[in-house]
């Protein structure tokens, strides 16, 4: 049977993957709370349809960081994807051109830089950076970024420690023994160790380190993990580029609210400034109206990329950002909307269930 849906791709990758790989990929932080909150908060809003608005032409393209693309859908950073397919991030890059979308490539990548951007040359590349303690290896990393072309550094900050993830405890999962991370464990030389260590991550980065990383690189700065209007208002003070509205996949504290929960408070806070982009429970097109009638400017999507890649390589990751896009534009077209420009918060309405 076809698959026309992301909960479709999702129950063909559980069949496909092991246990271990499923828990790792699937799984949160502690009781799961607030991983299965990210996807239902959305159905906690209601549409509210206009009519009659000529929608025989509806555009689905924005800008982001002044870069063109198809759609406001493009690919959260995820680590590993060679757990999902033999080809891994070559696979997730070359699915994201085709779809002429932007790919968050994760610094704990599989697959290698220069393979990534070699398979798809042209493709919008941006770069997700974990703070290593070692400052040298950040910025021979950064620097090696730029030059091969990426076109924003994404720092994420809710990971001074890595959170309570029962399923990887019980399954005794161990990546810095079975992957090979090739671009990350850069020496003073510039060589490759065999493989990069997941810990340590800095736990003492600040936001008067920000200005170092501004120093070192003529990238727009993107936060990821930014939750609350203080942390919100902070980043503008900052002058970075763009937030990322994310709880990390409900991956590191639990109980923390839903990212479409936390949304309004950031878009409030920051008052048009910088962009502000949303991850976390993105399953439709639906939600990808609702997340941007919120003030997103675009959406980011986490684990069924890899259930799509997981069912069929390339062409599932582009299976499942066709069927996103495709529902984003029926989404579009059904509550009169000719243009992303023409998204506004009076489409929706909080349902009392």
């Amino acid at each position: 049977m076809p698959l026309v849906c992301l909960t479709d791709f999702q129950d063909h990758a559980r069949e496909r993957l092991s246990k271990s790989t499923w828990d790792f990929i699937e799984g949160g932080a502690d009781a799961c709370l607030t991983r299965d909150d990210n996807v239902a908060a959305f159905k906690k809003i209601r549409l509210r349809p206009r009519y009659l608005k000529d929608v025989s032409k509806v555009d689905t393209r924005i800008t982001i960081q002044g870069e063109e693309i198809s759609a406001p859908i493009c690919i959260a950073p995820m680590g590993f994807h060679c757990l999902a397919w033999p080809d891994g991030e070559m696979s997730t890059a070359r699915a994201a051109r085709a779809a002429g979308i932007c790919y968050v490539t994760s610094m704990y990548a599989s697959c290698s830089l220069e393979d990534i951007v070699g398979t798809a040359p042209g493709g919008l590349r941006w770069f997700q950076l974990y703070v290593h303690p070692n400052r040298q290896l950040n910025k021979q990393l950064i620097q090696k970024v730029e030059s091969l072309g990426f076109k924003a550094l994404v720092i994420t900050v809710d990971v001074p420690k890595i959170g309570n993830r029962r399923h990887n405890m019980a399954n005794q999962v161990d990546l810095q023994k079975t992957l090979l991370l090739k671009d990350l464990g850069l020496s003073a030389k510039g060589n490759s160790m065999p493989y990069f260590q997941m810990s340590p991550i800095d736990p003492s980065i600040c936001w008067d380190d920000l200005s170092w990383f501004q120093s070192l690189t003529r990238l727009p700065i993107i936060l990821k993990g930014i939750l609350t209007k203080e942390d919100a208002e902070l980043a503008v003070k900052h002058n970075v580029h763009g937030i990322i509205v994310s709880n990390h996949g409900g991956r590191q504290l639990d109980e923390v609210p839903a990212s479409i929960d936390a949304l309004s408070e950031v878009v409030a806070a920051v008052k048009g400034k910088i962009e502000v982009y949303l991850d976390g429970g993105i399953r439709t097109g639906n939600d990808v109206l609702k997340a941007l009638a919120l003030g997103a400017k675009c959406v980011f999507v986490g684990r069924p990329i890899l259930w799509g890649l997981a069912c069929k390589g390339e062409h599932g990751v582009e299976e499942v950002l066709n069927i996103l896009k495709n529902e984003f534009h029926t989404s579009m077209t059904l509550t009169g909307c000719r243009s992303v420009a023409e998204i506004n918060r009076d489409l929706i309405q909080f349902s009392r269930l």
